[in-house]
């Protein structure tokens, strides 16, 4: 490991284990923070939370701005300066480059949903908006554990290359292997996946939107890791998708890479661990995505504003208890860990059911397509303001 690793990975910890922050300082608008240099992100919350997020509560919105944060940060490479330098915008910046790559298909929502606000809000990078609005995105969804943020993300000056992003037709080798090389370990890349526990597909299946990963795609829980370890039995729409797997559940997709990842021996046991153990699944993407959303940054020069962050939304405790979706149960899991026997759990009661899709935010729809078209930072007005009928 290089002497830089190391100092981004000693200065990530402190930021993870400090205690509370002490509040010092009183911004224009009358809210405290540890640092003056974050006063700046206040106004962009306000602008965010009311005309952006609106009453989105772990939505198509929050999916959205979660999703973009990952596919800006592989832009980076620990042997390849061509790669890219990480969170650093180039998502967005070159956009019209970029969202070509077809691994890119359906990034265009996010350009379309933050571009706005992106230049109303100047005062902070792109890079930083990107990976801000995602610290705050998961905020919006039960079972997080509070999100870290840290300021001062250099803007790219060129796009990253086609390739940097996995693709789910990809095997788990190649996937370990180009996350390896942004400085990812395999177990930092499962507790990453769990993002997929609040999110959906749009573009796998071109026929439907929305397709959930799991049963429960608006709280961040486990059933993402007890879903995806079940035979699969069903597609939600069309079969013959590239990189779609069957799915045990009505409604529900499953992406060809999470199936592999569960059932792989170099990972298995990292995803079952996560399996009705919330607290667990809960610290281990908080570190991984801290880790993340500072990808090819010098954390060194970067500032931490991490009290800015609203605080997140508990977990029910009878939430955490993981389960059996209607019609399946033990006999349903494919075991693929060699050293622990997956938990027994409860059958959800009542008949099969059919996931409903994740209703769509009409802010996703814009000027960007998804083959990159339309999607340059400038042609996008400033004014984000959005209707009360469309939040």
């Amino acid at each position: 490991m290089s002497f830089k690793s190391l100092v981004v990975l000693a200065a990530l910890a402190t930021v993870l284990n400090a205690s509370p922050l002490e509040r010092r300082v009183t911004c224009a608008g009358g809210q405290t923070t540890s640092n003056e240099a974050c006063c700046v992100l206040f106004p962009v919350l306000d602008d965010i939370q009311a005309n952006m997020f609106g009453n989105d509560t772990c939505g198509d919105a929050s999916h959205t701005a979660l999703r973009v944060s990952f596919h800006d940060a592989m832009g980076f490479s620990l042997t390849d300066k061509s790669f890219g330098t990480g969170t650093d915008g180039s998502i967005f910046l070159f956009g019209d480059i970029e969202l070509t790559n077809p691994v890119n298909l359906g990034i265009a929502d996010a350009f379309n949903l933050e571009a706005p606000f992106i230049n109303a809000h100047p005062e902070i990078s792109v890079g930083d908006f990107i990976q801000f609005a995602a610290a705050v995105s998961l905020t919006k969804c039960p079972g997080t554990a509070q999100p870290t943020f840290m300021l001062g993300r250099v803007d790219a000056t060129f796009p990253a290359p086609n390739g940097t992003v996995p693709a789910p037709t990809d095997n788990v080798d190649v996937i370990l292997a180009r996350m390896g090389d942004t400085g990812l370990s395999p177990q930092e890349v499962i507790a990453l996946i769990a993002a997929h526990s609040i999110a959906g597909a749009d573009d796998i299946d071109p026929t439907l939107m929305g397709l959930p990963f799991d049963s429960t795609p608006s709280t961040f829980d486990t059933q993402f890791f007890v879903e995806t370890q079940l035979r699969g039995t069903v597609f939600p729409g069309t079969a013959g998708n590239a990189g779609e797997a069957m799915a045990p559940i009505k409604g529900e997709l499953r992406l060809l890479s999470d199936s592999n990842f569960a059932r792989d021996s170099a990972t298995s046991c990292f995803f079952q661990a996560n399996v009705n153990n919330q607290k667990l699944m809960a610290s281990n993407f908080q570190a991984a995505f801290a880790k993340m959303a500072v990808i090819g940054q010098d954390v060194s020069k970067m500032v931490d504003c991490s009290d800015v962050l609203p605080p997140v939304i508990p977990l029910p405790g009878s939430e955490a208890q993981a389960f059996f979706p209607s019609g399946t149960d033990q006999e349903d899991v494919e075991q693929a860990c060699a050293t622990a026997a997956f938990p027994s759990l409860p059958v959800l009661p009542g008949p099969l059911e059919t996931v409903p899709a994740i209703v769509q935010d009409p802010a996703t729809d814009g000027n960007c397509d998804d083959d990159g078209s339309g999607c340059v930072l400038s042609e996008f007005p400033a004014a984000a303001k959005r209707s009360v009928a469309e939040l």
